[in-house]
């Protein structure tokens, strides 16, 4: 399957204004069965760009924008070829079939930072709502455990869009009862974590058939399992990843995985505005870039339950 990402983002100001660096956070990351085919970047105004890769292996956009200006535009364009694949398809390592268990010395050491919980003041809350799906004493088949839990947050939250930056905490989503892709995918990486399980922030693209407009981008969950390295986990849907996903960036904490990121210097009555545009499409085998889209504003986005 050949997929079409198209994300358009265009900021406004009252009047010229100077620019903080940039990071960008939205290159798709070629891994087994997804190849990045064609990428493309186009910013407004002048600018220079480099790309880095950070310590999770993202490929990170260093952008600078020494010209103050009235408007900041950057487009992103890419073409990626995905392989259908089973997301069943692994064999984990025997000593770690059934939970609970351990990683052994050298993969915790490697992992450690990620088995560190974000919201130690919520592990009594935790403890309680996992009670049911796993306390001590009791033995439960691993990936039945996950599957578990992933759909014990779909079923029983309610996806809500927040216009809000960051993530609510695990107690939030849980008091409140809903939530976006991203509180939800905190609380499976908390849960997992409160497992003593090494689990990681994704964020990145998702096709669905059923969704011809506009979008969001989407945040899913990863754990570590030995035998079968990371596998995805989708609370959001209640689903395991497959070749929908498209990530784009691995973070120990949801908020460090933002698409675009940086400031502008002025007063809050400068900024005018922000328009985002994101489509993902199948695409034909030659079907070439499109023009970017008339822009919509954000509170328009039509967004996946993500």
């Amino acid at each position: 399957m050949r997929l079409h990402i198209h994300h358009h983002t265009r900021y406004r100001y009252a009047k010229p204004v100077p620019f903080s660096p940039h990071r960008l956070m939205f290159r798709p990351r070629e891994e087994p069965g997804l190849k990045l085919d064609r990428f493309e970047v186009t910013v407004s105004p002048t600018h220079q760009l480099r790309w880095v890769r950070d310590t999770q292996d993202n490929h990170v956009g260093l952008l600078e924008l020494p010209v103050p200006s009235t408007e900041l535009v950057i487009d992103m364009e890419a073409f990626v070829e995905v392989a259908e694949q089973n997301p069943f398809n692994f064999v984990l390592d025997p000593e770690v079939a059934e939970y609970p268990f351990e990683y052994d010395d050298g993969t915790r050491q490697e992992l450690a930072a990620l088995m560190q919980p974000l919201y130690p003041r919520d592990a009594e809350t935790l403890r309680a709502w996992l009670h049911p799906i796993w306390h001590p004493g009791r033995r439960r088949e691993t990936v039945g455990l996950l599957q578990e839990l992933n759909a014990v947050i779909y079923g029983r939250t309610k996806y809500q869009r927040r216009e809000r930056r960051g993530v609510q905490s695990p107690a939030e989503t849980l008091e409140l009862g809903s939530g976006s892709c991203r509180d939800f995918a905190t609380l499976f990486i908390e849960a997992c974590r409160h497992l003593g399980l090494a689990s990681r922030f994704v964020s990145g693209y998702m096709y669905h058939s059923e969704i011809d407009g506009r979008m969001s981008m989407h945040g899913w969950a990863e754990v570590y399992l030995p035998g079968a390295g990371w596998l995805g986990f989708d609370p959001s849907w209640g689903i395991l990843v497959d070749a929908q996903y498209v990530p784009t960036a691995m973070t120990r904490h949801p908020e460090h995985a933002p698409p675009i990121s940086g400031t502008y210097f002025g007063f809050a009555r400068d900024f005018l505005g922000m328009e985002v545009n994101l489509y993902v499409r199948k695409a034909g085998v030659d079907e070439p870039p499109e023009k970017p889209a008339a822009t919509a504003s954000q509170a328009q986005l039509q967004t996946l339950r993500a």
